[in-house]
């Protein structure tokens, strides 16, 4: 197992650090470094600034959001970045939910399975470059022949050669259908609030994917990187209070109130009653109630936090568990440099 570092995405104002942290991470051994885009800051553009001074770390999104651009859009930024980077670019891909989709890009959230396999479809096209791409689906058509269509549309390949046809897509995925489509479709699932305690039901989902027809991967060949948060800390409590607000915001207050994928991950994990008075706090606008009712067990479910033996043991559980990265956030380089070592265990 490796570690990635998940940079995730802006707030206000960019992260003053960032170009330390990578650095620091590159050098101790970090085999990736993330980022994320929700509406505000992009993905991509800070991979390209900040890895311009790295050597060796993969620079991967985790996620990009299908809505933000089309397929095609999508293939010109990956297979640009892989370029610059010397062949070191994994794509990370996801679908978002309704409120961001709707609300932000303007376009519609229904199917968003068949969205995907629309979108990684196109992708793949343009960085094979065996021919110009076509899509015949309803979501992605290529050439465009709708409304509004001049009817001089043509199927095109890229100018620019792809330095990798088989550049790595990971998709971003949380219910049981979209993790079977990304065991059958991608090179690597991006899980969000993964526990190792369900291990054996992810398993299932996965095994689906890897049993159907043309299925790209094996579990021996397939990437499993989880975000969590690793911390160490003599001081448990304290760092579980310091999340418990980040758990009630995404549990409560991300998503639509009757549509939120974050909340149903927990809902599986055991939490439903959790969730529901959570999110009734939440809406309500009692966010500091809301992030009292976040118990210490259901942060601890998806996060390693303890001394140095403690969260030494519990990363050989998680890998154990079949997961092949750790995506980790880190406030400093002291902690960046701290975790590293621990996976020589």
């Amino acid at each position: 197992m490796r570690f990635g570092l998940q940079l995730g995405y802006w707030g206000a104002q960019p992260p003053a650090n960032a170009a330390e942290l990578i650095t620091a991470a590159e050098e101790s051994g970090f085999d990736a470094v993330f980022t994320a885009e929700s509406w505000g800051s992009d993905a991509f553009t800070p991979l390209a600034w900040w890895g311009s001074s790295t050597q060796r770390v993969r620079l991967g999104t985790s996620v990009v959001q299908l809505s933000a651009r089309t397929p095609t859009a999508t293939a010109m930024a990956a297979l640009t970045l892989d370029h610059l980077s010397g062949g070191r670019a994994i794509l990370g891909l996801g679908v978002s939910g309704p409120q961001v989709v709707e609300g932000w890009y303007g376009e519609p959230f229904a199917k968003p399975l068949a969205r995907t396999r629309e979108y990684v479809d196109v992708v793949r096209q343009v960085l094979a470059r065996e021919a110009p791409v076509v899509n015949d689906g309803s979501h992605y058509p290529l050439p465009y022949r709708g409304a509004g269509a001049t009817g001089l549309g043509k199927p095109l390949k890229p100018i620019t050669h792809p330095l990798r046809a088989d550049l790595p897509i990971w998709l971003g995925a949380e219910g049981p259908k979209n993790v079977a489509l990304t065991a059958e479709i991608a090179d690597g699932w991006l899980a969000i609030y993964y526990t190792p305690r369900l291990a054996g039901m992810y398993n299932e989902w996965l095994e689906e994917g890897f049993a159907r027809p043309g299925a790209r991967r094996t579990r021996a060949d397939f990437e499993i990187a989880a975000t969590a948060q690793v911390i160490l800390t003599d001081d448990v409590a304290g760092e579980l209070d310091r999340l418990r607000p980040f758990s009630a915001l995404y549990i409560g207050g991300m998503g639509a109130e009757d549509l939120n994928f974050h909340a149903e991950v927990y809902r599986r994990m055991g939490y439903g009653e959790v969730v529901d008075e959570v999110t009734a706090l939440f809406r309500s606008g009692r966010k500091a109630e809301a992030a009292a009712a976040v118990p210490d067990e259901l942060i601890l479910d998806t996060t390693i936090i303890g001394d140095e033996a403690h969260v030494r043991e519990q990363l050989g559980v998680w890998e154990k568990a079949g997961v092949t990265m750790l995506l980790v956030g880190a406030r400093d380089i002291e902690q960046v440099r701290r975790l590293a070592p621990l996976l020589a265990h």
